[in-house]
């Protein structure tokens, strides 16, 4: 059985220089014929192993089995969602690329989450080593030995931003090292320092990938050639001169042109046939060749191609493709189970949007392990009926809609603000959480202090010595607020549940308040009751509720302060009467 090329993620923040390094590694420019220099889409390059032999040197001493590397270059970190199959990640192995300049950043984090949620293994490439002051570059040298040739004070600069970087790593559970210190690569990361624009450090590089491939994937790169055709789609775009395309990873198995595939949707797969197979050359790249396409009739794992089939409809993102015999085939049942989106909903909750399969369900990871309920999720832009299925909902904190890396028409961002939907998006993931999770707790805040003013709130304070100022009509004594809070127009009982007075009123000096809190002492005048008879100097008081507000204190973030003067409320209430509050 023969050994497929392993499939290669490529992630990292914007602008760290994913691109470049694979421009370094095929010796193309597809970085500066993008929009902004900056990658816009998936793509896909082919590495053969002759080519890393030459790359890398003297660097290897010995053959290798696998016969390439297969690159995927993703636009950003969320991109790599996009890569799933079997439930897993699609990529083999990955590379993050880390600016030695500015260390680990935003996106940086939420790739090395990732690449743990779906258990893939990673090296680090630390990049822009020749931006280091003093760091004298030659042109496409191996690391380990441009090293050796660099001025004392460089390799001490050089090394502060290594044990920098080796630090904020630490910080996130990553013990990472440079590579040729790692006696055991099953428990550290190994951390390549490189210059995509030079090119110096390139040869590790590749050498650490495939050296690691052929080590510790051999068993799960073993390919039947034979087998149906297996991939994920990665992007469904228009080709000129062809049409409707799908950008694909095929990672088993072979696809022929004419071959009946079933195309994984947002409802049940579809089934159609492929025409025609392009094929980017090797050391190019599948978005945006040199050179175009060659049309084949048919390719085998792991590879990058485009596709045109008869047919696409509904077809989405990271969705996965599977070759069958026809649309009876009981193979489809697999791929139904494959395609289906695992997220649990409940009844209330919010929506959640995102790009593709994949980044809606790490979207709705981060969303569980936050304590966000979903109520609906889709894949695709946010529409206008999202919008009105989500402002039926009467909470306000449901009334929500998160967008993971999804567009939002004018429209529909008319109809949302006409309704009072709240739409958070971002291209970060945990940025979105955080955003709604702030948002939230401030609604909870405010809804909370409402509340609070809308009945009695647990509330203990203690009479002053030597603090008597009126004795009575209305008595007027000193204060301090033990816990909770008073207001005017409260009542207040004593520990053994006597009726102690009416608050009539709270001053602070010469101005008269609305509120006292916690640790304030103040000056309060009290109906109904004679300072030294009802009340006296050193009493501790509470004040009184009534036995429909202790269902609503349930919903109120109370601190161990309030909740323990609740306590001591119902317990004085509940001597009289044993069931009150219930």
């Amino acid at each position: 059985m023969a050994i497929r090329q392993p499939i290669v993620s490529v992630l990292g923040h914007v602008d760290h220089g994913k691109t470049k390094l694979l421009d370094r590694i095929r010796g193309t420019s597809v970085q500066s014929r993008e929009a902004g220099l900056i990658t816009q889409h998936i793509g896909a390059t082919e590495v053969p192993i002759d080519h890393i032999y030459k790359v890398c040197g003297n660097l290897i001493r010995k053959k290798f089995d696998i016969p390439g590397l297969l690159f995927i270059d993703t636009p950003g970190h969320h991109s790599f969602m996009t890569l799933r199959a079997r439930g897993g990640s699609l990529a083999d192995i990955a590379v993050l690329v880390i600016d030695i300049r500015e260390g680990l950043k935003p996106q940086t984090i939420e790739s090395i989450r990732i690449l743990r949620q779906y258990k893939t293994p990673f090296v680090i490439a630390m990049n822009k080593i020749d931006t280091i002051q003093g760091w004298s570059s030659v042109d496409g040298r191996p690391f380990i030995i441009s090293e050796k040739q660099q001025q004392d004070h460089t390799k001490a600069v050089f090394d502060e931003k290594l044990y920098t970087i080796i630090a904020q790593l630490s910080e996130e559970g990553v013990y990472a090292d440079r590579y040729d210190r790692i006696e055991d690569f099953t428990k550290a990361i190994a951390l390549v320092p490189l210059s995509a624009k030079e090119g110096e450090g390139i040869p590790d590089l590749l050498l650490v990938l495939i050296g690691l491939a052929q080590r510790f994937l051999e068993s799960q790169l073993k390919r039947d050639d034979s087998g149906p055709g297996k991939g994920t789609i990665l992007e469904i775009k228009e080709e000129k001169g062809i049409g409707s395309t799908i950008d694909l990873i095929l990672y088993s198995g072979t696809l022929k042109r004419g071959d009946t595939v079933a195309l994984g949707t947002r409802d049940s797969p579809h089934v159609t046939k492929v025409k025609a197979i392009l094929k980017p050359k090797p050391l190019d790249e599948i978005m945006d060749p040199k050179n175009r396409f060659d049309s084949v009739k048919e390719v085998t794992a792991a590879a990058g191609v485009k596709i045109a089939c008869q047919s696409m409809d509904g077809v989405v993102s990271g969705a996965p493709l599977m070759v069958v015999s026809g649309p009876k085939d009981p193979a489809i049942k697999n791929l139904t189970e494959e395609s289906a989106i695992k997220i649990e909903t409940q009844d209330n909750g919010l929506m959640i949007k995102a790009d593709a399969i994949g980044s809606l369900e790490a979207l709705a990871y981060e969303a569980k392990g936050m304590d966000i309920p979903i109520r609906k999720y889709g894949v695709g832009d946010i529409s206008r009926r999202d919008i009105m299925e989500v402002a039926a909902h009467n909470d306000e904190v449901n009334r929500i809609i998160l967008g993971f890396n999804v567009g939002l028409s004018k429209e529909a961002e008319s109809v949302a603000e006409a309704h009072n939907v709240r739409i958070f998006s971002d291209q970060v993931v945990y940025h979105l959480i955080e955003e709604y999770v702030l948002w939230r707790d401030d609604l909870k805040k405010k809804s909370d202090t409402d509340k609070r003013s809308e009945f009695s709130f647990p509330g203990k304070l203690m009479l002053l010595p030597n603090c008597t100022f009126r004795v009575s009509k209305p008595a007027i004594v000193g204060v301090r607020i033990l816990s909770g809070r008073l207001r005017p127009g409260q009542r207040l009982i004593s520990r053994d549940g006597r009726e102690a007075g009416r608050v009539r009123s709270l001053r602070s000096g010469e101005e008269v308040i609305k509120e006292a809190v916690q640790g304030d002492e103040v000056a309060v005048a009290i109906d109904e009751v004679t300072a030294g008879r009802q009340i006296n100097e050193g009493d501790v008081l509470y004040v009184d509720m009534i036995a429909s507000s202790i269902k609503e204190m349930g919903g109120l973030d109370l601190d161990a302060d309030e909740r323990m003067t609740l306590e001591e409320i119902i317990a004085i209430k509940r001597k009289a009467e044993p069931f009150w509050g219930m």
